[in-house]
């Protein structure tokens, strides 16, 4: 808690932004830049409107609205993490452009983007502290695939942020998430790949370095069929 407060008081750079984030107790910390650039870089053409699915600090929606999205709405179960967002776009001084709301998963009505980076791990968290990092039994993730085309406009695009950690720890398999994306009527336009940068993947001695040195996270832009 103590090393929390302090993650709060003095905020995480974001490059992305030129800014820094503050995350508060029980919000994914986003110390791990590579989602973040992803979003910063993947091809944008409307910016009328987005949805930021499982928002958590925010940043992916103040990521988008750096990017000149006029509107972004994010969502997130947690009521602390849509607290914790809608503190952060005061702090940048957008929250004209951006707003997060206490809901499940998709607000009302359609957007030309929809953006979802849930947690990576299938499982279990062992404290809802960890709820931003295990998906029980891939929930949200398919949750999110399932409902995207119901809420996307016509040639809109859903981005789907996650790393392979699962797959290679034998968790979940490509094969796996390819047929939930078919399954709920989604065909891949493109993906945008990007190494680990944080120093677990260059640590030697870390249980999972075998799995985290390759380790590669994706933006999988997505469209209804």
């Amino acid at each position: 808690m103590l090393s929390a407060h302090q993650w709060f008081l003095k905020g995480v750079e974001v490059p992305a932004l030129g800014a820094k984030i503050h995350p508060t107790y029980g919000t994914f910390m986003p110390t791990r830049q590579e989602y973040v650039d992803l979003v910063a870089v993947a091809p944008l053409e409307d910016l009328s409107l987005a949805f930021d699915i499982g928002t958590g600090t925010g940043v992916l929606s103040a990521v988008l609205a750096h990017r000149g999205v006029k509107q972004v709405i994010g969502t997130d179960i947690h009521q602390r993490a849509v607290d914790c967002a809608n503190d952060n776009f005061a702090r940048l001084g957008i929250s004209a452009a951006a707003h997060a709301q206490l809901t499940s998963m998709f607000p009302e009505g359609r957007a030309p983007l929809v953006v979802c980076n849930p947690p990576w791990l299938p499982g279990s968290a062992p404290s809802t502290l960890d709820a931003a990092i295990y998906d029980p039994e891939s929930k949200m993730l398919m949750q999110f695939l399932r409902g995207l085309p119901g809420h996307l406009t016509k040639n809109g695009e859903g981005w789907l942020i996650i790393s392979d950690l699962a797959e290679l720890l034998g968790l979940r398999t490509r094969a796996l998430l390819l047929e939930a994306i078919e399954a709920a009527g989604l065909e891949v336009i493109d993906k945008i790949d990007t190494a680990p940068r944080h120093h677990r993947a260059q640590d030697a001695e870390d249980v999972l370095h075998a799995a985290r040195s390759k380790e590669v996270t994706s933006l999988w832009r997505l469209k209804a069929k």
